[in-house]
């Protein structure tokens, strides 16, 4: 058996999600966690037993040891620790979104490109078993010609710590992007957007961003396919919910408006009342290796020590492991992983364009060539 690449997990709130993932998984190891509160480290540490810990950085992008360093901090330290560890000569997997500016994700494309180094941003959507069965469908010609897809992702962050306050709605959008831009198979080539609403005013000074409620539509390049995007996540009432819903040419499905409710599959030319038919998605598990499959339906803590966002988001699909499976085996097969550096970048670019085409009244914002395939 070829040697295991060693993952160091970075941040262990939800990070730690994935420490018995890449523990278990064939081709993997977790050999180091990295932390800056060294309490935190010691109790993530002993839970799962990895025995070297770092509270710098710095100091774990020198250890020969590791081979890929798996990001999991706050969001406003995405970018520079994923040029730093590319820098470093170390792989990068990294939580959503890639970065905060555009810049920062054309230079981690740059340095993939220089270095071959692989990264792929986690995005959990677009491994979820909704998303899993959308796909399924259309690979297999179920829905025929793909007509129009869209996606909202609508949470009540109100007591979020750190940077959330406030925090422009399409600034993260990457699990409504990702999905609409997977499914349509391209790349997003504009992107226009409207703010709706308005928060309150103490939260607006944060990121000087009143919106409450952002509506971006984006033109697929090489496509005749446009899709649409709605975010929230201040002063709108609404039950978090990442959707997506996909309208083909023979059958079309619709995420359900609650939670946990079926999905509606619709299939044309159908007598009216037979056109809607509830389905359940199948899991996925069968795709994992064994030793990780059961992670589909279950956390690796208990319900009350669950990370907020994995109880939250309502185990994300069942996609920890996929995420996982997907970036051991691009580095196994020495291939691209999905979403790769471009796609990220891609997906992250046009959140960050789409809100500031809102606060541009709407204007038109081109993708940057480099992001495109």
């Amino acid at each position: 058996m070829s040697k295991k690449f060693n993952i160091a997990v970075v941040g262990l709130g939800f990070g730690a999600e994935f420490i018995p993932l890449w523990q278990k998984h064939p081709h993997t190891t977790c050999g180091a966690i990295c932390q800056r509160n060294p309490e935190k480290l010691k109790e993530v540490g002993d839970h799962f037993g990895v025995e070297k810990r770092y509270t710098d950085y710095a100091e774990l992008l020198k250890d020969p040891e590791v081979d890929a360093v798996h990001i999991n901090s706050p969001i406003p330290d995405h970018a520079w620790m994923s040029i730093a560890a590319l820098k470093a000569g170390k792989h990068v997997a990294c939580t959503v979104p890639m970065a905060t500016s555009v810049e920062d994700c054309l230079e981690i494309i740059r340095l993939t490109q220089e270095t071959g180094l692989t990264y792929m941003m986690m995005e959990t959507v677009v491994y979820a078993r909704e998303y899993l069965f959308m796909k399924e469908l259309r690979d297999k010609g179920d829905l025929g010609k793909l007509q129009f897809i869209q996606a909202s992702h609508q949470q009540d962050m109100d007591g979020w710590p750190n940077y959330w306050p406030g925090l422009p709605p399409m600034h993260y959008a990457t699990h409504c992007v990702g999905p609409v831009l997977g499914l349509a198979n391209g790349d997003a080539e504009y992107v226009s957007c409207f703010g709706s609403g308005t928060i309150r005013e103490e939260l607006i000074g944060h990121y000087n961003s009143p919106f409450a409620v952002e509506t971006a539509h984006v033109k697929v390049s090489n496509s005749d396919l446009s899709v649409r995007i709605i975010r929230s996540l201040f002063d709108t009432a609404r039950q978090y919910r990442e959707s997506i819903d996909v309208y083909g040419s023979k059958q079309s499905v619709e995420w359900p408006l609650i939670e946990h409710e079926p999905l509606v599959l619709h299939t044309a030319k159908k007598p009216e009342p037979e056109i809607p038919s509830l389905i359940k998605s199948p899991d996925y598990a069968s795709r994992l290796p064994e030793s990780i499959a059961k992670y589909t339906t279950k956390g690796v803590y208990d319900d009350d020590n669950a990370h907020l966002s994995f109880t939250q988001g309502a185990g994300h699909g069942g996609s920890h492991p996929h995420l996982a499976h997907e970036f051991a085996m691009a580095l196994v097969e020495g291939r691209q992983p999905f979403p790769n550096a471009k796609q990220s970048a891609n997906w992250t670019c046009t959140g960050i364009l789409a809100h500031q085409s809102a606060l541009d009244g709407g204007a038109i914002k081109h993708l940057p060539k480099e992001t495109l395939s």
